[in-house]
């Protein structure tokens, strides 16, 4: 794995954030009307391949059995609910939830006595995802359209955030986990699984919207997660990278090895309980 001492975020910005939202709604948009899958530019995520992607994400068996097809886009880089230690009765907010394969996951673990809402800022992945509740009789999940800067949920109403592979996609990474803090309760905790930056980006991929859009080029070292986190006001901030994940990182991108650059990881905080 390459050296993580990677250059600082603000030294990278690559695209303006509207171009880059852009690019990512573009992508997304697509995924959802197409079916096309993988948060990488080669296909990753074949329907061949999907179960072997999920066991190197982190997935059992039993996850992927317990889904209706359709949910999962293989567009993740690891398993958030492995780090979030779900229970009973809790309510869960997903960040770019997609067609809502973690969020009927989630849904399972917080029982009928718990809720799940899925946040997506693409339209039609959005719809996609709502037909998913059907599929899966999933009573206690709602997905709603909006961007994860500025989430349609009031002030400390959720007991756990979860994401997978989404926060890398935000030009406003702080105002992110602003917004996670404000409507976390008391105690509340952060469980993302996601890529941080390793190593400095070549110009041509950080300036690319493919890239960015890809998972790729929004990327942000350690350091730099860890001040975020920290300014937003969470503590107990853990973040962990997973050296197997270069094996799946390594297909995202036919012209260049990209683990050389990024690899996924753990993000775990809590809001301090008052």
């Amino acid at each position: 794995m390459s050296d993580q001492s990677a250059p600082s975020s603000a030294e990278t910005d690559g695209l303006a954030p509207e171009t880059q939202r852009q690019a990512v709604r573009d992508r997304y948009a697509r995924i959802a009307t197409e079916d096309s899958d993988c948060c990488g530019n080669s296909g990753c995520a074949t329907d061949d391949d999907l179960g072997a992607l999920n066991q190197q994400l982190g997935y059992s068996d039993e996850d992927e059995e317990a889904v209706a097809a359709g949910a999962n886009l293989g567009l993740g880089c690891g398993n958030p609910k492995a780090i979030a230690a779900l229970e009973s009765g809790e309510t869960v907010l997903d960040l770019g939830s997609g067609a809502g394969f973690d969020c009927f996951l989630a849904a399972q673990e917080v029982g009928s006595t718990g809720r799940v809402i899925g946040v997506d800022m693409t339209s039609e992945m959005v719809r996609k995802a709502r037909a998913n509740v059907q599929k899966n009789e999933a009573s206690n999940v709602e997905f709603r359209l909006g961007e994860i800067e500025h989430l349609p949920v009031g002030d400390s109403t959720v007991d756990v955030i979860i994401s997978n592979c989404v926060v890398n996609l935000s030009p406003d990474k702080q105002q992110v986990f602003h917004e996670a803090y404000r409507a976390l309760r008391p105690g509340g905790r952060l469980a993302i699984s996601d890529v941080v930056l390793t190593a400095q980006l070549p110009s041509d991929v950080h300036a690319d919207p493919e890239s960015v859009a890809s998972c790729v080029a929004g990327a942000a070292p350690i350091p730099d997660l860890e001040a975020m986190l920290s300014t937003a006001g969470f503590d107990r901030i853990r973040i962990e990278p997973k050296a197997e994940s270069e094996q799946f990182i390594r297909e995202w991108d036919d012209d260049r090895d990209v683990s050389e650059y990024v690899v996924s990881a753990t993000i775990a905080a809590r809001k301090p309980s008052q």
